[in-house]
């Protein structure tokens, strides 16, 4: 402990967080990746090699460039330090190609728009209450809340080892959410909407911005807030536009149990009974990323990593909600407790049975219905948190 207040002393403690996390991203590296490290390879190709009338009707393989004009882009800015590495995966017609230096270029690519998400997730934490402070650094909100957030299992998963750019688009994200807790709604509006241009999938959270900047920016702008008047009250919602943006983004795709978690972050250490369903949907989502490292180098390592950041995420909140009621019913400790016996019986039984050559998606099944009843079931506490929560009766007699 004394020399990690030596380390992290002087408000240093946060570049600490992020400079572990970035070598951990590196030693992934040479880790397996998905069919998306061709997707943006070939994505890199299109936007260096043919004009821009052509781009999103290059049809050389079978993986399109499908997303909005700025993730376009992004990835033809991206392909102009590509080159310097090398100059033959900016070639349309290679296939599948992915050389060592590609490799190195296109994960280091994803490590450094990482830096957006980082810088976000500074701007969070300095929105965050610090009425429950301790005078120990592990125990404060603001330090909880950036482990939980640099050090997200899911995101270091599907980014770093499967191979997306989540950090980046979420990055966006959390920023705008900020900048709303900042009051500075146009700014937060403003990210909100080029996040839109970068993916469209975050189009079903268009509706809960629009009720909220309706209600806090056009129809307040000329009149002053009354003194009690805050961020968490201008919606009939315990959290405002965050609450609102979470029930969203459950009716998503399961693509999206990473993300809906990892918003949620930012509530979990406000009240017990967010970091309850936090943790719910957090161990829950994040198992069920399992399936998309299937290969047994990385069985091991999605683990390990995964049962460090549970086992922190469900010790640091205990420890912050310590004087409070328990964060798990006897029926959510039996449900989470359930994943290990069904991940020993999908990796280690299921396989060495005869029903494994003629029911081989089996496993995957068990994985997505256990983990679909956990969401599901957040979802639901998180509505009747909102809607009995005093603060939203309260709106309502307004």
């Amino acid at each position: 402990m004394a020399a990690l207040r030596v380390a992290t002393g002087g408000g240093h403690w946060f570049s600490a967080l992020a400079l572990g996390v970035t070598l951990l991203k590196c030693l992934l590296i040479p880790t397996y990746h998905s069919t998306d490290f061709e997707v943006h390879r070939n994505w890199l190709a299109i936007t260096h090699s043919l004009p821009l009338s052509q781009w999103y009707y290059e049809a050389t393989s079978e993986w399109t460039l499908d997303y909005p004009p700025f993730f376009a882009w992004f990835e033809y800015v991206l392909s102009h330090v590509a080159k310097l590495f090398d100059r033959e995966m900016l070639n349309v017609r290679n296939l599948n190609y992915s050389s060592s230096r590609t490799v190195l270029f296109q994960r280091l690519s994803v490590i450094c728009a990482d830096g957006l998400f980082i810088y976000a997730v500074h701007e969070c934490c300095k929105c965050i209450d610090g009425k429950k402070a301790s005078k120990e650094l592990t125990e404060k909100p603001k330090f909880i809340l950036s482990v939980l957030l640099l050090w997200n299992f899911g995101l270091i998963v599907v980014d770093h080892i499967h191979f997306q750019y989540n950090g980046f688009l979420l990055g966006l994200m959390l920023l705008s959410i900020a900048r709303l807790f900042q009051k500075r709604d146009l700014e937060g509006a403003i990210l909100f909407a080029v996040l839109l241009h970068f993916k469209h999938i975050f189009l079903y959270v268009a509706p809960a911005y629009g009720i909220y900047l309706l209600r806090s920016y056009c129809f307040t702008a000329n009149k002053p807030e009354p003194a009690a008047s805050s961020l968490f009250t201008t919606l009939p919602f315990q959290e405002g536009p965050l609450s609102c943006i979470l029930g969203s983004k459950f009716l998503g795709s399961v693509q999206c149990c990473g993300q809906i978690a990892v918003p949620h972050r930012l509530l979990s250490v406000g009240k017990a009974g967010d970091a309850s369903i936090f943790l719910i949907l957090s161990t829950t989502g994040h198992y069920s990323l399992f399936p998309l490292l299937f290969t047994a180098p990385e069985l091991p390592i999605k683990i390990l990593l995964m049962l460090l950041f549970t086992v922190y995420s469900i010790s640091s909140l205990k420890m912050l909600f310590r004087n409070e009621k328990p964060l798990f019913n006897w029926m959510e400790k039996v449900y989470l407790l359930g994943l290990g016996p069904l991940e020993i019986c999908c990796e280690l039984i299921f396989p060495l049975t005869s029903w494994q050559p003629r029911y081989p998606f089996t496993p995957l099944l068990l994985t997505s219905v256990y983990c679909a009843v956990g969401i599901a079931y957040a979802w639901f506490r998180l509505h009747v948190s909102v809607l009995t929560n005093p603060a939203a009766r309260r709106t309502k007699k307004q």
